[in-house]
């Protein structure tokens, strides 16, 4: 009996799935709680992301801080000037987030069963949360990159369009449909490292810091301290998000206003960084440290509220415990 247990046992650990079988409602809701998350999170920060954007591509706001930028633009423009590209940025970001966190949670899991148990799954944890950034965020920028190009050409130029419909239509019509795809590579470039340290610094800093808890402290650990860590570690990750990214993020401005010589993508990418050089295409680095950080953090936090109200199943966890921790 003891032997016949002990098969039917085993035979029940061979046939566990690896992972959730999630279904379309499921990956559903993914989509739906990634694109609210994001798009009132971008939405949000549109008036620092102005300010930003015309720091890296306006000379005569080169070298201004964010308060000083912003007080400048405002001065010149009234608070309006603040929310130009509005309608693109929430539209744009409403689609590429959903793409991204369902796209996330769908390569996770491709990439924990490719690996074939939970053990290698765990020793190779850093390389699928990088892996599973990057296949996420590849496809996702497909549907951004349009309403990107369009926010960018808004916000340097506000007087080019009256908004998001008016400016797509007509960099379509007066450059032809395949300009709106001409900061592609530039912004797979961006938002693929960005992607990479939202996700997996995330993932790293969470693992982290449960950690450091007992098992008893992790069990009854309240909704502040939960709060709490979500935040501090989304805090992180945009910090990381916004540095790794942020070369590419300065090229892509100065593509989409027009700057560089005419030539291949990479050539133009080529000529752009060596005459921006390090501190170039570092400009702006310090408010969009500020914004990314606001933006991860409060992504992660609300994704995890609505996946939550909308009755999703939890995601996949690999993270490997720390025996030692007391």
């Amino acid at each position: 009996m003891a032997a016949q247990k002990a098969k039917e046992v085993a035979r029940d650990v061979t046939n566990t799935p690896l992972t959730p079988n999630f279904t379309p409602k499921d990956y559903g809701i993914f989509f739906t709680a990634g694109a609210l998350c994001c798009t009132l999170s971008h939405g949000a920060m549109t008036p620092i992301d102005v300010v930003k954007t015309r720091i890296q591509i306006d000379p005569a706001l080169k070298g201004f801080s964010l308060l000083s930028g912003g007080r400048s633009i405002v001065a010149a423009e009234g608070t309006k000037g603040l929310l130009t590209g509005f309608g693109p940025t929430a539209v744009g970001y409403l689609f590429q987030g959903g793409a991204k966190f369902a796209g996330y949670e769908a390569a996770k899991k491709y990439l924990v069963e490719l690996s074939g148990s939970q053990e290698k799954a765990v020793a190779n944890r850093t390389a699928i949360y990088l892996g599973g950034a990057a296949i996420a965020e590849f496809f996702a920028d497909i549907l951004l990159t349009p309403l990107e190009a369009t926010r960018i050409r808004l916000v340097s130029d506000p007087k080019y369009a009256n908004g998001l419909v008016s400016g797509l239509t007509k960099i379509a019509s007066t450059e032809g449909f395949s300009s709106l795809y001409a900061g592609f590579i530039p912004i797979v470039c961006k938002q693929v490292p960005y992607a990479i340290g939202q996700f997996t610094v995330n993932e790293r800093c969470t693992e982290f810091i449960y950690n450091q808890m007992s098992p008893e402290t992790k069990a009854n650990l309240s909704a502040t301290s939960s709060f709490g860590i979500t935040l501090g570690s989304g805090i992180i990750a945009g910090f990381a998000a916004a540095v790794l990214s942020h070369p590419a993020d300065t090229l892509l401005s100065q593509i989409n206003k027009g700057h560089g010589p005419k030539g291949s993508m990479v050539y133009r990418l080529v000529t752009l960084g060596k005459e921006a050089g390090v501190k170039g295409l570092f400009a702006g680095l310090g408010p969009r440290m500020i914004m990314t950080a606001g933006l991860v953090s409060s992504q992660f936090i609300m994704y995890g509220y609505i996946k939550q109200a909308l009755g999703a199943r939890p995601g996949i966890e690999i993270h490997k415990e720390d025996k030692a921790a007391k």
